[in-house]
């Protein structure tokens, strides 16, 4: 906690304001210093294929179910910077889903969903990423889906054709489409109990029925108000199906 307080002390110093609840005040009724703020402390951890076991299972069971279908929406939610979207898009390509999918790419962060529309990243890292997309199912390359320019990688603009980018706040937010695929991993685990319930409750009626819902690892359904209304596709995996 030390290092949080740390954090915000020396943004009120920089915003002059001299308590925190003058602070709260100013961030949540000033937009361009809620910006600031959560360039400061907002949580951005990502990479490309970080949940690789997920997505070779999303390969192997959702994908072959989404091919009977005519159109597909997935939501992933926190998607940072974008690196794993792009990895979603890659997936859906090689899995020729990708022209009948709509991706809505949701942030609550404009200064990450900036750099993630772009789409380029240092070129260094992003070939760091190339065992992870084989470990994924990949059946390619990840060079064949960017072009290097000096130290840089940017992505193919056509992964990102079908791709919505919007800022979304999963605690006030609420539901603004039925998806067949939602997700969420490694997001919940920064949220508290009740945060985490209200999210959960949020994702549940997102989802049309027989809709799937993928987390991270170290997530479960455990403060989700409707768990029993999901099936676990797998034990290896967080990923869920809705059933009722």
């Amino acid at each position: 906690l030390r290092p949080i307080r740390r954090t915000i002390l020396a943004a009120m110093a920089a915003e002059r304001v001299p308590t925190v609840s003058a602070y709260q005040d100013r961030v949540l009724h000033d937009a361009a210093c809620m910006q600031r703020f959560l360039g400061i402390v907002g949580v951005s951890v990502t990479s490309m294929f970080r949940e690789g076991e997920l997505m070779r299972v999303l390969r192997e069971d959702v994908v072959p179910i989404f091919r009977t279908y005519p159109s597909v929406r997935i939501w992933m939610v926190g998607c940072a910077t974008g690196e794993e979207v792009y990895s979603l898009a890659i997936a859906l390509e090689e899995e020729n889903v990708l022209r009948r999918a709509s991706i809505y790419a949701t942030d609550l962060n404009e200064d990450t969903l900036a750099v993630a529309k772009i789409g380029a990243y240092p070129l260094e890292r992003i070939r760091s990423y190339e065992s992870q997309y084989v470990k994924s199912g990949g059946r390619a390359r990840l060079a064949d889906y960017y072009t290097a320019s000096g130290r840089s990688a940017r992505f193919s603009r056509s992964l990102q054709s079908n791709v919505t980018w919007a800022r979304h706040n999963l605690v006030t937010d609420a539901s603004f489409n039925d998806f067949h695929l939602i997700i969420c991993a490694n997001v919940l685990i920064y949220f508290r109990p009740s945060l985490q319930e209200r999210a959960h409750r949020l994702f549940y009626d997102s989802l049309v029925r027989s809709g799937f819902l993928a987390l991270g690892k170290s997530e479960s359904l455990i403060f989700a108000p409707d768990s029993s209304r999901y099936e676990r596709m797998r034990g290896d995996v967080s990923l869920y199906r809705k059933v009722r």
